[in-house]
């Protein structure tokens, strides 16, 4: 297992295995109210099971090159993570999302996981387009992406219902040469 550091306030960015299910699933538990109005993420973890099948889907789509889950460590506890939903090694384009639980809001810790995935994506998987989709109501999600220099592509109206409602789903992007020209 590997550990990246995320800067000098005690943040890791790590894998998170299906042996962690517990624990993954009391992070889930306290995030729920901050991630639930925005994606399935958290009603996908309801219990030690269904949390335990999530994060095997993850190691599988990792094993299948399709897909992987980075959870964010502050000071030992889990808070947050950072995920590639989709990964296309063949047409070099993947997709990322966070999620956080309010006791790690306002650190920047999801701007600067982001950063590391963006970082690897381009500069050692060869990636040439790195997407982030949130819907248009989810204002923290969107400010990432901004602060992450993402271009807003467009909004897709109504795109996907959740909850209930319909959302406008907004997608961001950014690409290789973008991305290496404003790190250098």
């Amino acid at each position: 297992m590997f550990t990246v550091s995320l800067g000098d306030d005690g943040a890791e960015l790590r894998p998170v295995e299906p042996w962690q299910a517990a624990e993954f699933l009391a992070h889930m538990d306290r995030a729920r109210a901050l991630v639930d109005p925005w994606i399935p993420f958290a009603a996908a973890a309801t219990d030690l099971t269904s949390a335990r099948a999530l994060l095997q889907r993850y190691a599988d789509k990792q094993a299948a090159d399709t897909g992987r889950l980075y959870g964010i460590w502050l000071d030992g506890t889990l808070v947050g993570g950072v995920l590639f939903r989709i990964f296309e090694a063949d047409t070099g384009n993947c997709e990322i999302g966070c999620w956080l639980e309010a006791a790690a809001e306002g650190r920047g810790l999801v701007t600067r996981a982001s950063r590391k995935l963006i970082d690897w994506a381009f500069g050692v998987r060869g990636m040439h387009r790195v997407e982030w989709l949130a819907s248009s109501a989810n204002k923290r999600s969107v400010a990432v992406a901004e602060r992450l220099g993402m271009t807003r592509e467009g909004v897709l109206r109504e795109a996907y219902p959740y909850r209930g409602k319909r959302h406008d789903e907004e997608i961001w992007a950014v690409l290789a040469p973008e991305w290496r020209k404003r790190q250098g």
